[in-house]
């Protein structure tokens, strides 16, 4: 594999150059495959890191400009390190700037009452619009939040737990 093809995958997915390599050669040198490859392989890391327990962590900020929307959020993860983490900062300030944007009503798809899921004709475009981890992430759409999240603990290696969040509005 050339090291301009390892180095644009590496750019393009913030994936370790060793594992860069080695999704490109299983994916005979395709770019494309080996994306994919590595998204499965941190979706995998992402599952068995889940049962591990994330007490530690921090609260997000974020007033938007006009101080008209605000957001409190509560992101954990497993050690206080992993807390001081550039990536798990810029991850938490973009995930607060999101929930700002897209105003989710509920976390997960387990929070959503069974009452009000009935009453929604298309469950899954409501999931979409109403479930942070559901949601489209506002800065690249092609991947939902819960899709960031993964690719965090892959790259990080712990378990990474969005805990809460409270958006605030004027007048709402």
């Amino acid at each position: 594999m050339s090291l301009d093809l390892i180095k644009e995958l590496r750019e393009q997915t913030s994936c370790g150059v060793v594992d860069c390599k080695k999704a490109l050669e299983q994916a005979g040198g395709d770019i494309n495959k080996a994306k994919a490859l590595l998204r499965e392989k941190g979706l995998q890391m992402a599952m068995k890191k889940a049962s591990r327990v994330a007490n530690e962590g921090r609260v997000e900020a974020y007033i938007h400009n006009g101080n008209k929307i605000g957001v409190l959020l509560e992101i954990n993860c497993e050690t206080d390190f992993v807390a001081r983490n550039e990536d798990f900062i810029k991850f938490s300030k973009d995930l607060a700037m999101h929930i700002a944007a897209m105003a989710p009503k509920y976390l997960k798809k387990e929070d959503v009452a069974a009452e009000v899921l009935s009453a929604e004709a298309d469950q899954a475009a409501f999931f979409k619009a109403s479930v942070l981890l559901e949601q489209p992430f506002v800065k690249d759409p092609s991947k939902s939040v819960q899709d960031l999240l993964n690719e965090l603990v892959a790259k990080i290696g712990e378990n990474i737990v969005v805990g809460r969040f409270l958006r605030y509005k004027i007048g709402e």
